[in-house]
């Protein structure tokens, strides 16, 4: 889980998943998988593959786990330096 992986400086920031130029291979996101597209039920992992080749999608921009689930990215976590620091 990212949270354990965070110190007490850096805060997550969240995107938008629906610019493919915003999602990088190796990316922390969370995706809705095709079955839980009604319920909206979003799913963790790291981007292994982009597999929408449009640069923008008005529901996600398709992605690869390295799970190996195949869905939409709804947020991108971005780890970030707090304003505390002076850093962003």
């Amino acid at each position: 889980m990212i949270d354990a992986e965070r110190t007490p400086n850096e805060t997550s920031i969240k995107m938008s998943g629906r610019n493919r130029s915003n999602i990088k291979v190796g990316a922390r996101v969370r995706i809705v998988q095709k079955q839980d597209q009604r319920s909206g039920k979003l799913t963790d992992g790291i981007v292994k593959d982009i597999l929408t080749k449009s640069p923008t999608h008005p529901h996600g921009i398709k992605v690869r786990l390295t799970s190996g689930i195949v869905g939409r990215v709804k947020v991108i976590e971005a780890l970030a330096l707090s304003k505390q620091q002076g850093m962003l």
